[in-house]
């Protein structure tokens, strides 16, 4: 039996976000520099040219998080606006964990960028091949 790590991010951002606030977002969160095998976000926001061009550069699959799935997760960072928005306390980590499946921990909870336009978190789920 081998064990498999999946390492996803989870991307929230403002309408005005560019591609450097995605990306400063993300280097924020991911620290270590690992690999992710996917970039994730709400659904709607998925389907944006700023989330697909970073997609694109990492070289990893961009997927779009249902909202029912979204507000099914509980997350450490709590923003009231957010919540109203999303039905969850931060869509970056919502994204992240329900992306990374059942028993997925944040290894990275939501960091912001430096000109506040997008935030990141980094999920874990450790599973194993047969």
């Amino acid at each position: 039996m081998e064990r498999r790590v999946v390492r996803v991010a989870g991307i929230g951002f403002r309408g005005a976000a560019d591609l450097a606030s995605l990306r400063d977002a993300l280097t924020l969160a991911q620290g270590d520099g690992a690999p992710l095998q996917a970039l994730v976000t709400e659904a709607a926001k998925a389907r944006s040219e700023v989330f697909r061009a970073l997609a694109q550069e990492l070289g990893v699959p961009g997927l779009g998080i249902a909202a029912d799935e979204l507000t099914q997760m509980i997350t450490p960072t709590q923003s009231a606006r957010i919540k109203d928005r999303f039905g969850t306390g931060s869509l970056c980590e919502a994204a992240a964990l329900a992306a990374a499946g059942p028993g997925a921990r944040l290894v990275a909870a939501r960091v912001v960028s430096g000109d506040g336009m997008a935030t990141a978190a980094i999920a874990e789920n450790e599973g194993t091949d047969t």
